[in-house]
């Protein structure tokens, strides 16, 4: 990291040796001939390795080693919303505020991470470490509102509880992912009202 906190821009970029065994097991799942349909994962690997964000060199690396054009990798990481190709933190929250998240008030969840981070949406904190955005639909919306931090999607959530998840992933813990409700996956909230009798 330089002394902004965020990963350097470079000349040159290589996955590290643990990584390139991820590279190669992504690889395994394609046809040889098909190999460049694994530039989704090699860019979220590579990203991640890159303390969140993807300079050319990084997107130039991922040409090579799928063999395509390097436009065909610019073209992907400019388009989805996941890549960044400018320095950001490398902790991502991203806050959904998509219509069924609005609705179930991910105004809120959007100021507890305000107010958690210290910054505006569109912001690095003050030591580079997170960085905050909105996000499109995220596909959780029978559980809204929720956010994306990382790997994890935190969901079912209200003011305090999201809140509470920022400051404990500050503090360097992982809060369960998942609904924060209680419930089990998708199902619904509160009890049945249907199919009342059981089996016998």
């Amino acid at each position: 990291m330089d002394k902004d906190g965020f990963a350097p821009d470079v000349d040159s970029f290589s996955f590290s040796a643990e990584n390139r065994a991820e590279v190669e097991r992504i690889l395994g799942k394609y046809p040889a001939d098909r190999k460049r349909s694994a530039v989704l994962p090699l860019l979220h690997l590579a990203q991640r390795q890159h303390g969140g964000w993807l300079p050319r060199a990084v997107l130039d690396h991922v040409a090579e080693l799928l063999e395509t054009p390097k436009i065909r990798v610019y073209e992907v990481a400019s388009f989805y919303d996941m890549f960044n190709t400018e320095p950001t933190g490398r902790v991502q929250v991203r806050v959904c505020t998509t219509t069924p998240c609005w609705l179930r008030g991910s105004d809120e969840i959007v100021r507890a991470c305000k107010d958690a981070l210290g910054i505006e949406i569109g912001e690095n904190t003050e030591d580079g470490r997170f960085f905050l955005r909105e996000f499109e639909c995220l596909g959780a919306c029978c559980n809204a509102p929720m956010m994306w931090i990382d790997d994890h999607f935190y969901e079912d959530l209200d003011y305090g509880k999201a809140k509470e998840i920022v400051e404990a992933i500050m503090r360097g813990e992982t809060p369960e992912p998942g609904p924060q409700s209680g419930r089990k996956g998708s199902e619904p909230l509160g009890q049945r009202t249907t199919l009342l009798e059981d089996e016998a």
